[in-house]
């Protein structure tokens, strides 16, 4: 995985997750997965070591695939938008009551 999929990927995790993370876990997250800021620039806005930045940054990440794991929220809305895909393409009536079926079974 390349970093600009690992960033992605993250951002992902992020929208899910970011309300079961502590108010300075999603501020340093967001300043640097959505505002691009470095990690000098955070720890300079967040008055801590840039070292302390790193560490929220690695352990916060860590978090966010640990819920994943756990609640599978990205994965199963995956899941939804390629079951939806498909049955927008179909022409097949029936084809599209079995991906219903199966859109009902993501959960």
């Amino acid at each position: 995985m390349d970093a600009l999929e690992k960033q992605l990927e993250i951002n992902q995790l992020l929208a899910y997750y970011s309300p079961l993370l502590t108010a300075k876990q999603q501020t340093i997250m967001t300043y640097y997965y959505v505002d691009n800021y470095t990690l000098a620039e955070i720890a300079e806005l967040e008055s801590v070591s840039r070292n302390a930045v790193h560490d929220t940054l690695k352990k916060t990440i860590q978090k966010l695939y640990d819920y994943e794991e756990k609640l599978k929220l990205n994965d199963k809305d995956n899941q939804r938008i390629l079951i939806i895909e498909k049955a927008l393409k179909s022409n097949d009536l029936e084809t599209i009551y079995d991906l219903l079926d199966a859109l009902k079974k993501v959960e």
